[in-house]
């Protein structure tokens, strides 16, 4: 994701410096023009907007926190951007964080995948000042075909979690119905034409509905990925007094699923799993 996303922005032209853990994966970066630093601190030191896309919690606070993070080479008034799916307490106190550092924070994660974030056609969901927002929205719409704003600081993390958990229901369900067609012997190819072209077709069902039959599909959002997703919003939910449990459903067939070696295919593969959870 955040590749696609570097990738807009050399693309439309702004100046851009890259960090990655691996090095390996800047150096089409640095044959593109963009420069490569070698910590978050030094990509952040002469930055005005400095922008995270990681995996989770952990790998958040490691890019920002500590003596080599963004936090301690991001300049005076600079203007940080989180945009990976993260627990809103954590986002709240990095945000926390920002302002007694003097800089300014916008929490915005994006919805879309690996190819969505290659065409510019991902969607932020934004979370914090208004006018903050605005200063950036050129750069935003580099990345995106819309930049959505939707409230205080914690909203955007909040709809992105609310956003994945009911991706993640729709596909474990799917993976139920279809166990279900084949435990009573209907027509596969004919139940799956009528799931995806019926009511139940949404998007998330069609593209898990798609990668039925293919060993390795091409990997867009990951098993693990979406595990840690519901878990954040089970923990979200349950601090509102919202027990969430098709979400709780959801989870447990997920980890099944990553517990069955599935962790680091794409979603779709939760199919594949329940079959195999059921035969055992």
């Amino acid at each position: 994701m955040g590749a696609g996303m570097a990738k807009r922005l050399l693309s439309s032209h702004f100046p851009l410096t890259v960090y990655n853990r691996n090095p390996e994966k800047t150096l089409l970066f640095a044959q593109s023009g963009a420069i490569v630093a070698n910590s978050p601190k030094d990509a952040a030191q002469h930055a005005d907007v400095v922008i995270s896309m990681v995996s989770d919690d952990v790998a958040s606070r490691d890019v920002w926190l500590g003596e080599t993070g963004a936090l301690a080479g991001a300049k005076r008034g600079s203007i940080l951007i989180e945009s990976s799916t993260l627990s809103v307490g954590w986002v709240k106190e990095l945000a926390g964080l920002a302002e007694q550092a003097e800089l300014r924070f916008l929490d915005a994660p994006v919805t879309g995948t690996r190819p969505h974030a290659s065409a510019g056609e991902l969607t932020f969901l934004v979370g914090g000042s208004l006018k903050v927002l605005e200063s950036v929205r050129p750069l935003l719409s580099a990345m995106s075909r819309e930049v959505i704003h939707l409230g205080p600081m914690g909203s955007g993390a909040m709809m992105k979690l609310i956003n994945n958990f009911i991706c993640g229901v729709q596909a474990a369900s799917f993976a139920e119905g279809l166990a279900m067609v084949d435990a009573v012997g209907l027509e596969r190819d004919k139940a799956v034409r009528i799931l995806t072209e019926g009511a139940p077709g949404s998007g998330v069902v069609k593209r898990v509905a798609a990668q039925l039959g293919v060993e390795d599909g091409e990997l867009n959002f990951s098993v693990r990925l979406m595990t840690k997703d519901l878990s954040y919003a089970i923990t979200e939910g349950s601090g509102k007094g919202l027990g969430l449990r098709t979400a709780k459903s959801a989870l447990e067939i997920f980890k099944q699923a990553v517990e069955t070696g599935l962790g680091d295919k794409d979603f779709s593969s939760v199919t594949k799993a329940f079959r195999k959870i059921q035969r055992s």
